[in-house]
């Protein structure tokens, strides 16, 4: 399962790719789940990150065919590799469908940038669609990925949807051929549920910063979720069972190589939980 790192600013990008994270987000988590950064501060991580890991880009919910099309194509000219959009506020399917058809043509024109619908858990408060729908709509439009994710933050994705429902949605987008990301709160304890699940991906904010989602990353907390990330799954039985579900099998992300760094900070809670586990 890989580790996305969600980030404000290039310091952030820093430490992230430091810890060891194998996807590097940009977003402002001051503004909600989605909230785009500036182009020049996007442009600013681009360089931070220097190719050494995938870079996505949050760009908010949709709006508009016209507005979203060019959010897109600045983010790719400035080689992100995928966009995530939202629909809070949407709840036509064939709206939806129209905005992400424009999303991913946007994203083929310039340059190959990959597409990630994002769906609620708390979809009604949203007024968005249901995740399941988001699915249906993603495979579609050709897009890459989707991610389950909390529109509003402070209730963690597992106090919403339970582990059942969250196992069929991760099966739908397999089923689909998108890969499934999961979000909203989660924390290193919560991977070993989310990887058992099927899930490819983990986005983390929160649990990797010093003082909640919006203080700095922390290197060394970046660094102790990787390691439970990696180690999330209980040793298989026999016979083992096929090897899990990545985007790298899927052709979406490069697989990595990735050396685990110095985890440091005795006081850092996470990285003390992840040594009381070992």
């Amino acid at each position: 399962m890989q580790l996305l790192i969600s980030v404000a600013g290039p310091v952030d990008a820093r430490a992230a790719l430091r810890g060891g994270a194998d996807v590097i987000d940009a977003k402002d988590p001051r503004h909600g789940a989605l909230a785009p950064v500036p182009l020049h501060r996007l442009a600013a991580i681009r360089a931070a990150v220097a190719g050494a890991r995938p870079l996505s880009a949050a760009l908010g919910d949709a709006v508009s065919d016209e507005a979203l099309a060019g959010a897109v194509a600045a983010a790719a000219r400035l080689g992100v590799a995928f966009v995530k959009v939202g629909f809070a506020g949407v709840r036509s399917e064939a709206r939806a469908r129209r905005l992400a058809v424009a999303a991913q043509r946007a994203g083929t024109d310039e340059g190959g940038t990959r597409l990630v619908l994002v769906a609620y858990a708390d979809w009604r408060r949203a007024e968005s669609l249901a995740p399941r729908r988001v699915v249906a709509v993603a495979a579609d439009a050709g897009a890459a990925g989707v991610l389950l994710d909390t529109a509003t933050k402070g209730v963690p994705l597992f106090t919403i949807e339970s582990p059942a429902s969250v196992a069929r949605w991760v099966a739908a987008a397999h089923a689909a051929g998108l890969f499934a990301a999961l979000a909203g709160g989660l924390s290193g304890p919560e991977f070993a549920r989310a990887r058992a699940l099927g899930a490819d991906v983990v986005g983390v904010r929160g649990a990797a910063c010093v003082g909640g989602r919006t203080g700095p990353v922390s290197r060394a907390r970046v660094a102790a979720l990787r390691a439970l990330a990696g180690a999330a799954s209980p040793p298989p039985p026999s016979p083992p069972p096929p090897l899990p579900r990545v985007l790298a099998g899927r052709r979406v992300l490069p697989e990595c190589d990735v050396e685990q760094p110095e985890i440091v900070g005795r006081d850092d809670e996470v990285l003390h939980a992840a040594r009381e586990r070992a």
